[in-house]
């Protein structure tokens, strides 16, 4: 937790900020939300030294009602109209006040101790920018499908960067409806390091409204980022 110091008129006040903010990206998750957050709210970290922003993306469904009861743990943002991924992203990236930032998708869930472990790696290693977990690939029921390492078979989520370098490199590119976690990474990958701690903290839902099952336009947009980020 850092503190800010405030001394006009004569007074001290102390404004405490989170060291991190959890993205929490949502469109029409009310099937899933409930698990996302409730994995979140119950971390081992304390919870004064993270915030929960969820960014629901004109949901049309439940999913504000059911992210509404865990308040005051949850800070929510409302698009007016569907803006997408990236530029939902974005805006509580720019809305956070912390010095890392964490995506966690709002079909996914996360095990109690990730924002602890990700958060010493990053307290204890000044020279880190990025680390990343492995992570558990999970069906609808939550069964377990398969264990994936970070580094062979990366996704957009379950990586807390440095907020700075987000800011740096111009944060996520709004126009990639699909693929803007590869085009994130190859543009901040040209300067730093992800890191990857060898624990599964995070899982990854696979079910059928996940985006990358349409697969067609998925590939496009990897073909795209692909050409974006390559010299020449």
């Amino acid at each position: 937790m850092r503190d800010a110091h405030d001394n006009l008129s004569g007074s001290t006040e102390v404004t405490t900020f989170p060291d991190i903010a959890v993205i929490v990206p949502a469109h029409n998750e009310e099937l899933y939300v409930e698990r996302a957050l409730r994995s979140l709210v119950y971390q081992t970290l304390d919870d004064e030294l993270y915030e929960i922003i969820l960014v629901d993306d004109g949901s049309e469904d439940a999913t504000a009602r059911i992210a509404e009861k865990f308040a005051p743990h949850v800070r929510m943002l409302t698009n007016e109209s569907r803006l997408g991924l990236p530029a939902s992203i974005n805006r509580g990236i720019r809305e956070a006040n912390a010095r890392y930032v964490v995506r966690v998708d709002a079909d996914d869930y996360v095990h109690p101790d990730f924002l602890r472990i990700l958060h010493l790696f990053l307290d204890l290693n000044p020279h880190m920018s990025a680390i990343a977990c492995d992570y558990i690939t999970v069906n609808a029921d939550e069964e377990h499908v398969s264990r994936e390492a970070v580094d062979a078979a990366p996704i957009g989520c379950g990586i807390m960067f440095r907020k700075e370098r987000l800011v740096e490199i111009g944060l996520y590119d709004e126009s990639f409806l699909m693929a803007e976690d590869l085009d994130l990474r190859l543009r901040f990958e040209r300067k730093w390091q992800i890191h990857r701690v060898e624990l599964p903290l995070y899982r990854y839902r696979f079910h059928g409204e996940n985006m990358t099952s349409a697969r067609e336009d998925y590939d496009g947009y990897i073909e795209r980022a692909m050409r974006k980020n390559t010299d020449g």
